[in-house]
């Protein structure tokens, strides 16, 4: 699959028709930037981009950026993408949505899709917060936090991405703050690159309803691992790093290629399912398309 075009692209070719409606001073708009600047470094025509994305505020991306899109069910976002990465090869499929869409209803698609190992990205924009329902407890909500939904403190241990991805047998585990645009432009770009799944989980601050995990938080608590000298190839050394106490590892924490769940299956691999015969004649095929299109 190629990974370039033959002209030019600017971060302009991916620029929506529909302009942004998040809260002024959301991380999700930082999150776009980096994807269209990463996309257009990697000179990736929008046409041969599609966005996948479920259900919540970061999941109405897909409707700002110019590429091909698809907003899908609350948690539904990475079926729905793995069929689309299965049916059409030459795509670069990028799937997206919040902590609540991901990490929580969405959680067993996670786990499978990582030990599966399609050859696409998936991007979650955490803001430990259920943003689109007015201020609930997410799953990466702080034990203890104090949200609408438990206003005598949050009594469940928040989940943790990292760890759980590496555990699962993800092939690519990043994790990036939105208001480090120049850090997280390389994460994405090396994640698109990665051959297999590749999970960012993104800090993208709601400034609205969660005054805790803010952007001037992560400014203070956050720091680069790879700048600390960490080894992206050694998994018990990411472990390590997503257990830690204090300070917030971002950058790549591991990064290991290994065959991807397409390879093995060569008659869709060397013809994608949208290059396929139909097997029906031109006159059922007609009939076939007024019926359903």
């Amino acid at each position: 699959m190629p990974d370039t075009t033959d002209r030019e692209i600017t971060v302009k070719d991916f620029k929506g028709h529909i302009n942004p409606d998040w809260c002024p001073g959301c991380g999700d708009f930082g999150v776009l930037n980096v994807l269209q600047r990463s996309l257009a470094e990697m000179n990736i025509a929008p046409e041969e981009v599609m966005i996948v994305s479920g259900i919540g505020c970061s999941s109405n991306l897909p409707g700002f950026i110019n590429t091909y899109g698809m907003h899908t069910l609350h948690g539904r976002s990475l079926p729905i993408a793995q069929g689309f990465k299965l049916a059409n090869h030459g795509m670069h499929v990028i799937a997206c949505g919040g902590d609540g869409d991901g990490l929580g209803i969405g959680v067993g698609h996670l786990i499978h899709s990582m030990r599966r190992n399609v050859d696409m990205t998936y991007i979650i924009m955490d803001n430990s917060i259920y943003g689109l329902t007015t201020g609930q407890t997410s799953p990466t909500s702080g034990f203890n936090m104090k949200t609408k939904s438990t206003p005598f403190g949050n009594p469940e241990l928040p989940v943790n991405p990292m760890a759980l991805a590496i555990s699962a047998g993800c092939s690519f585990v990043a994790r990036g703050f939105s208001g480090n645009p120049k850090q997280l432009v390389e994460i994405y770009k090396a994640a698109i690159k990665h051959k297999g799944f590749a999970f960012i989980d993104t800090f993208s601050p709601c400034v609205t309803f969660n005054k805790v995990n803010t952007a001037q938080y992560y400014r203070e608590n956050t720091y680069d691992i790879q700048e600390d000298g960490h080894d992206s190839s050694d998994m018990q050394a990411a472990f390590a790093r997503a257990m830690e106490d204090g300070k917030i590892g971002t950058g790549i924490f591991y990064q290991k290629e290994r065959p991807t769940y397409e390879e093995p299956e060569k008659e869709t691999f060397d013809i994608p399912l949208v290059d396929q015969p139909l097997g029906v004649d031109e006159k059922l095929a007609n009939e076939l398309n007024a019926q359903f299109l």
